[in-house]
């Protein structure tokens, strides 16, 4: 006890050593004034100051101590800023997409309307209906299980308007391929290649390369199902139309043909002769008529064959009438079946009143008798084939 008590008796005198009386003398004007300093006033200003020094560094420990305890905090708050950051990126992103899926899917939808419309016309006959098999899918809306359910309404709406899309476009080819095998059976009845005839049609075709955009100008393909779709509709388009063409009504309404294709002895010397058509006797003055739909291309003097007309039909198929005694078409003028486009005679190279008739296809003549007798069946796709067509004609 008596060290502590000395020592702190030392430690006041110390203190007190430090705080003593001060006077200050100060000259002004040869005036002399004193400034007195007394201990308590400095220990008063020392004391202060401490003060001032303790509540400066308590504020600077509390401000640092906040800041430590809020670090977190503030970290936790500048994720969820930068997360609410990316969503916002992610929302607009996604809706970028679906604003693009949207055009994708009209344009789609464009094409679709544009590729039946373009085959099919005002033939409601011909729309394409559910098979046996999805009956009920094809036909009702479609429900939500199609797609993912974890996509927003938006997005499962497109999805189920995309399946529909594709289930149309499927059905749609299912009825065209039909078609087509139809019409590919009846040809190859009437002694043509379909394969041929597909393959020649598709030679003809060119221009410049335009890559497809859509309604967001970023080049794309519109599927699978739409490009199977337009392959079909093509080899259908070519065969129905090849159908259509096929010169299968009477040439002239008379019974009795004079001369047959092929070989034969010619009338004028009795020479070995190749005869590139068929002979119909009759009255000069018989009515000649169109054996199918097509323009007149040719309607004047022929050599040998006298006055002539020639019809295009279309598909590489024409048709010749000659020995005429007068006309009842002009070059240009545009004759369905049955129409009267001459009249029977005998000029030319002719020993009397008959109709010559060619048929040629891509330039060769071949045997017309094979399209006059045309079997029931045959004629029936065809004419299922030429309503399609004509539905095609009426809507443009």
């Amino acid at each position: 006890m008596p060290s502590v008590s000395t020592g702190l008796g030392n430690l006041r005198n110390r203190i007190a050593q430090l705080f003593q009386d001060h006077e200050i003398f100060v000259r002004t004007h040869g005036n002399v004034r004193f400034l007195r300093i007394s201990a308590a006033m400095q220990k008063r200003i020392v004391a202060i100051v401490a003060c001032v020094l303790l509540a400066w560094t308590a504020i600077t420990v509390s401000m640092l101590v906040n800041q430590w305890l809020t670090a977190d905090e503030r970290a936790v708050v500048a994720t969820k800023k930068a997360q609410a950051v990316a969503a916002e990126a992610r929302i607009a992103k996604y809706r970028d997409r679906v604003g693009e899926t949207a055009a994708d899917l009209d344009e789609r939808q464009a094409h679709l309307e544009g590729l039946f419309d373009q085959h099919f016309g005002s033939d409601t006959k011909a729309l394409p209906v559910p098979t046996a098999n999805q009956p009920a899918a094809a036909a009702a809306p479609l429900k939500t299980s199609f797609v993912d359910p974890s996509l927003p309404p938006e997005a499962q709406a497109l999805a189920r308007l995309e399946q529909r899309q594709e289930m149309f476009a499927n059905r749609m080819l299912s009825a065209v391929n039909g078609r087509a095998a139809q019409a590919e059976m009846a040809v190859a009845k009437l002694g043509l290649n379909p394969r041929t005839l597909v393959q020649e049609a598709a030679r003809g075709q060119g221009g410049p390369y335009i890559p497809f955009t859509g309604r967001m100008g970023r080049a794309r393909k519109l599927g699978p199902a739409f490009a199977a779709l337009e392959g079909a509709l093509f080899r259908m388009e070519v065969l129905e139309r090849t159908l259509v063409a096929i010169p299968s009504g009477n040439p002239a309404d008379v019974m009795l043909m004079s001369s047959g294709f092929g070989y034969r002895s010619d009338p004028f010397n009795g020479g070995g002769a190749m005869h590139s058509g068929l002979d119909f006797k009759g009255p000069t003055g018989t009515a000649i008529l169109a054996a199918a739909p097509g323009r007149v291309v040719t309607a004047g003097w022929h050599g040998g064959y006298g006055q002539t007309i020639e019809i295009d039909h279309g598909q590489g198929i024409m048709t010749r009438y000659a020995h005429l005694s007068g006309y009842a078409a002009r070059v240009g003028d545009v004759v369905g079946a049955g129409a009267q486009i001459g009249r029977m005679g005998s000029t030319g190279r002719s020993t009397g009143s008959h109709l010559h008739f060619e048929v040629r296809i891509n330039g060769a003549a071949v045997n017309p008798r094979r399209f006059l007798e045309i079997n029931d069946d045959v004629l029936e796709i065809k004419a299922d084939a030429d309503e399609r067509v004509a539905a095609v004609a009426r809507s443009r």
